[in-house]
């Protein structure tokens, strides 16, 4: 990225993200919590990668979009998370213009690809349980393929389109970002360019990528809970919610934390509950997601209590 010169300064070429604060004292132990949540992160998601595609049981349109998931979420906080134990370890908390621009890029790219990749699996448990009948003609390999094949293509062309809009801005200072990573608007409110094209073309496509999958999803729910209160036991109502509340329990995390991140202000003390919740989202959401699939999923359950017998590191009484 090239020096500019303009009317009140020099382009800057690096920003400094202030992160959780500065206190020494505090550094090792973020570091400390950092490391194993990434470490919990990145393995647990393997795992359901690996069990999804080992086990021929869960070559299902369900298990598949969850092994996407789970490859998304382990792009998802390794876009994050490395970057954040560097400064935590050696206190430097600078980011070039390109690193930081780099960054949004695939944050950008795979939050967009994770609104999509919900909603299409909410699409999936509405055919499931509302029209079971038809369900495996129209959650064929193809429609699955597509849906989540068009999730990633509309982060990519998304982000690129921004991205673009972006390169084009100066920045002059002031050069510190109040955040733990490079987020979109932060990083437009330090530009001394005219910034309305491109918050203008970032608040539109936050709208479509977000909302209309977050109706879709909220339709779907609505229509999956309304069929289940009609079957007469409540042990197939059980059944049939047990099916969909892991992925129910996902969603709600990740577009609550998310809606208020871009409701809330943020400035004042608005900024620090801004942080919290990009945490929720950004963070919490991808480590708690290989327990939530685990624990309140019997296939994955199965599947992975099989494994654990086949590599000897318990006795299964057959």
């Amino acid at each position: 990225m090239e020096n500019f010169e303009i009317s009140n300064g020099t382009a800057i070429t690096t920003f400094t993200l202030l992160g959780f604060g500065n206190d020494p004292k505090l550094q090792i132990p973020f570091f400390m919590v950092f490391v194993i949540i990434y470490t919990v992160t990145v393995v647990g998601n393997i795992i359901i990668i690996t069990l999804v595609i080992s086990d021929h049981h869960l070559h299902t349109p369900m298990y598949y979009f969850l092994g996407n998931l789970s490859c998304l979420e382990t792009c998802y906080t390794s876009t994050l998370l490395p970057r954040m134990l560097a400064s935590f370890l050696t206190g430097d908390r600078t980011i070039s213009l390109g690193g930081c621009f780099t960054q949004l890029y695939w944050f950008g790219f795979l939050v967009v690809a994770e609104c999509y990749l919900l909603a299409a699996m909410s699409y999936d448990r509405y055919l499931a349980i509302c029209k079971p009948l038809h369900y495996a003609t129209l959650m064929n390999g193809k429609l699955c393929f597509l849906l989540s094949a068009g999730s990633w293509l509309c982060g990519i062309t998304v982000m690129t389109i921004v991205i673009s809009l972006m390169s084009q801005l100066y920045y002059c200072g002031p050069s510190e970002i109040d955040h733990f990573f490079c987020e979109l608007t932060p990083v437009i409110n330090l530009s001394c360019s005219d910034t309305t094209l491109v918050t203008l073309v970032g608040l539109t496509v936050s709208a479509i990528d977000t909302i209309p999958s977050c109706l879709l999803t909220l339709m779907s729910y609505v229509c999956i809970i309304a069929t289940i209160l009609r079957i007469p036991s409540s042990t197939g109502r059980k059944k049939a919610f047990s099916t969909c509340s892991s992925h129910l329990t996902v969603v709600s995390v990740f577009y609550g934390s998310l809606m208020f991140v871009y409701i809330l202000p943020t400035t004042g003390k608005f900024k620090e509950l801004n942080k919290v919740f990009s945490f929720l989202y950004t963070i919490l959401t991808p480590v708690a997601n290989p327990f939530i699939y685990s624990l309140r999923n019997k296939d994955v359950k199965d599947t992975l209590r099989k494994a654990l017998c086949q590599f000897g590191f318990f006795s299964c009484i057959h």
